[in-house]
């Protein structure tokens, strides 16, 4: 019977149930209660609240509320003195650590692994929200959809108050992307610097030149957080390198076609089927779509008279069209 109603009624060692609430309440006003009665409720024994009447096998009598609450309390506060004792012990061991921490800046954390989209997007936002002096973003692709540019405006616009110097690297095929000349001729006013590139590498946000993001996978769901000097430095340099070379977003591509009525992305495409990269791949590299590649590809190879692949990296070789990008 008592087995079947502490299943019924369960609860932990240190817990009152409601029952053995209005139990302990009935004794104390009564000044005793029968055995039988409490058996529905084992915390009273559990926590002490009841004790066997010396006179009486078959009755229990409650301990006062004052002496119960001590008795429960005190080993609870001699726990809370015991962890209280051990984290200054720890607090005292670490101390030394962290002075050489704050000392050596060698002891900064070089390369962080940013995992899932809400991880790395919450990284960026913190160190754009900290963004003091510089934001560089360099964006790979044809355009970036509605609400990728989105999060950019609600990253840059606290920004703009601060009078952050922004400079954003697409390449030329953004600018036929209708998201991304809206995102441009919303945010140009305010100072945001754009230029477009034939190719570039892959994506790169640098902020204030002390700490740099790069995707580490291609389905980009997973980023590096870099925070050392060198590294930072290096990637600053190579954004400043693409930005020397950029056409700036008002001024017109100069998309010349040569005598053999070849065009300069086609040249681009040319060079790269010639160092082996696959369709896909020369796609990805200048922001366009496979099929637009490969139309590319067939006009080239009409161009050139060829019949097959193969043949059209010997064409390709054996023309000259290269020389010039040399």
């Amino acid at each position: 019977m008592a087995n079947r109603d502490k299943l019924e009624h369960p609860h932990s060692h240190t817990e009152l149930c409601e029952e053995g609430s209005n139990l302990y309440a009935s004794a104390l006003r009564m000044g005793r209660i029968a055995r039988h009665e409490v058996e529905s409720a084992p915390c009273l024994l559990d926590l002490a609240l009841l004790h066997p009447d010396p006179d009486d096998a078959q009755w229990l009598r409650p301990v006062p509320p004052v002496t119960a609450l001590t008795q429960l309390v005190s080993p609870i506060e001699r726990e809370i003195q015991e962890r209280r004792r051990l984290t200054l012990a720890l607090a005292d061991a670490f101390e030394p650590f962290m002075a050489i921490s704050a000392q050596d800046p060698q002891t900064t954390h070089a390369i962080t692994v940013l995992e899932g989209f809400h991880r790395i997007n919450a990284t960026l936002d913190r160190a754009t929200a900290e963004c003091t002096d510089e934001l560089l973003t360099l964006q790979p692709g044809s355009g970036r959809t509605p609400d990728l540019l989105e999060d950019a405006l609600r990253r840059i616009e606290p920004l703009v108050s601060r009078e952050v110097r922004m400079r954003t690297l697409y390449q030329h095929t953004a600018r036929h992307h209708p998201s991304t000349l809206a995102y441009v001729e919303r945010v140009a006013p305010y100072g945001v610097e754009f230029r477009t590139l034939e190719e570039t590498i892959e994506r790169l946000i640098i902020v204030d030149r002390s700490v740099a993001f790069i995707p580490a996978r291609r389905d980009r769901q997973v980023a590096l957080e870099l925070r050392h000097p060198g590294l930072v430095e290096y990637l600053a340099g190579v954004f400043d390198q693409f930005w020397r070379q950029a056409v700036p977003w008002d001024d017109e591509v100069p998309y010349e076609t040569s005598h053999d009525g070849i065009s300069g992305v086609q040249r681009s495409i040319a060079k790269l089927l010639v160092e082996g990269h696959v369709d896909e791949a020369i796609a990805r590299r200048l922001g366009m779509n496979v099929r637009t590649c490969r139309a590319h590809i067939a006009k080239l190879a009409a161009a050139l008279g060829s019949g097959s692949r193969a043949q059209l990296g010997y064409l390709i070789a054996q023309s000259g069209m290269l020389d010039q990008d040399r």
